[in-house]
């Protein structure tokens, strides 16, 4: 007898085991033809949503290089472009999780609240650095400052070695190296965006003929633009600006000449030891 119930206890156990695993197996049937087909359909529209970003960057990647594939153009088109795709691919990604979990029947809403109050808070903490990638970003997509000019930025000049969103790297002439913050760049001076200047500053006594003194600069930018070694970083004739100032016993006569980005000094030096060598064989007291 005993035996006899023990059986049908296990019987109905059974069954209602059985029961329940296929209620189980209804129900994930069911949410797999609802949600599960919309869970799928969200991660199949972010991974076009990415492959869309990623052409899209490809191709402005190409109109940021142009047809001259120089590395520094390329460089910043990595850059900049490289932010933006991570940005987009993060966005894309949170917003396919976020759906995805309110699928599945999680609720998000304090998931979305505990995230606001910890962006407010790293927003607070993080404003210097929000401020430098900012800066930095539009440093980059205006070319305002670019790998090898020689600039002025934050009261510290020299030849830039590397920019990046966070900071600018300069080395002055004497070597040493200024990290400046993107953020704390107000003010760029680009000496050698498109083509640099020299300005030729000839203090001479004032009893000379400044018209004789003008022919002879002219003759020595003439002569140096005509240079084999030289001639090919001056981009247009020597501009006489005419007489600067007049002291009791000297003047001084302004010039100035246009020349390749970062060839100024080099073509400077050569024009003042011909200026100089110039006056000798006119006569020109130097004052």
């Amino acid at each position: 007898m005993d035996t006899s119930k023990t059986f049908e206890e296990s019987i109905v156990t059974s069954t209602r085991v059985a029961e329940l695993m296929v209620k189980l197996m209804e129900r994930f049937i069911e949410w797999l033809l609802t949600s599960g087909v919309r869970i799928v359909i969200i991660m199949v529209l972010a991974w076009i949503a990415v492959r869309v970003v990623r052409g899209v960057t490809a191709r402005l990647h190409k109109t940021m290089v142009g047809e001259s594939a120089s590395l520094e153009r390329i460089k910043r088109a990595d850059t900049v472009l490289g932010m933006v795709h991570t940005v987009c691919v993060i966005l894309i990604g949170v917003a396919a999780t976020m759906m995805a979990l309110r699928e599945t029947g999680i609720d998000i809403a304090p998931v979305l609240a505990t995230a606001g109050v910890g962006g407010l808070a790293i927003g607070f903490g993080a404003q210097t650095l929000v401020k430098d990638v900012i800066s930095g970003f539009f440093l980059l997509v205006e070319e305002q400052v670019r790998i090898g000019d020689i600039v002025d930025v934050a009261g510290k000049s020299g030849v830039v070695e590397r920019i990046n969103l966070r900071t600018i790297r300069l080395r002055d002439i004497g070597g040493n190296v200024h990290i400046v913050p993107n953020g704390n760049v107000s003010l760029v001076t680009n000496m050698t965006l498109d083509y640099s200047r020299y300005l030729v500053e000839a203090q001479v006594a004032r009893r000379e003929d400044p018209d004789r003194v003008f022919e002879a600069l002219r003759a020595v930018g003439d002569e140096l633009q005509k240079d084999r070694e030289h001639g090919e970083d001056i981009l247009q004739p020597i501009e006489v600006l005419g007489v600067d100032t007049l002291a009791a016993a000297t003047m001084t006569i302004k010039a100035r000449l246009t020349t390749r980005p970062m060839r100024q000094f080099r073509v400077g030096r050569e024009f003042n030891r011909r200026m100089k060598k110039r006056f000798e064989e006119l006569g020109i007291a130097v004052g």
